[in-house]
């Protein structure tokens, strides 16, 4: 029985780190290749804090390096949150911690037209 148990139990362990993995969908690939330009692959979300992996083929480079990572502002901690909840911020940083952008991709910010929502309140983090 404790075999049984001890099966089961790395089942559930392998099922939810395999669960953390998922491939970004067509919408988030594409906002990351906006802040990485030239970017060709984006990984499945890995790690903690959870994040993306962007590879890309620099000038000059023969093969693909990681050119950066991708990582949602709702998935740190401390959640940080606007006046009717949190602001889903997509976070681009190169390997070196420069931010190379970011996208405000969901909020319920009453007056979001005039704060969040304005190419110039994502400009201003870089």
């Amino acid at each position: 029985m404790r075999i049984l148990v001890n099966a089961v139990l790395v089942f559930l362990g392998a099922s939810v780190l395999m669960s953390a993995q998922t491939a970004p969908d067509a919408k988030i690939e594409a906002l990351l290749k906006g802040l990485f330009p030239g970017s060709t692959r984006v990984s499945a979300k890995e790690g903690a804090p959870p994040h993306f992996k962007v590879f890309g083929t620099p000038a000059g480079a023969e093969r693909e390096t990681l050119i950066g990572f991708g990582f949602w502002t709702t998935e740190l901690e401390p959640l940080e949150r606007g006046y009717d909840g949190p602001i889903k911020i997509l976070v681009g940083m190169d390997p070196r911690g420069v931010l190379a952008g970011v996208v405000v991709v969901e909020h319920r910010e009453p007056y979001g037209d005039i704060s969040v929502d304005p190419p110039a309140f994502a400009a201003q983090f870089v």
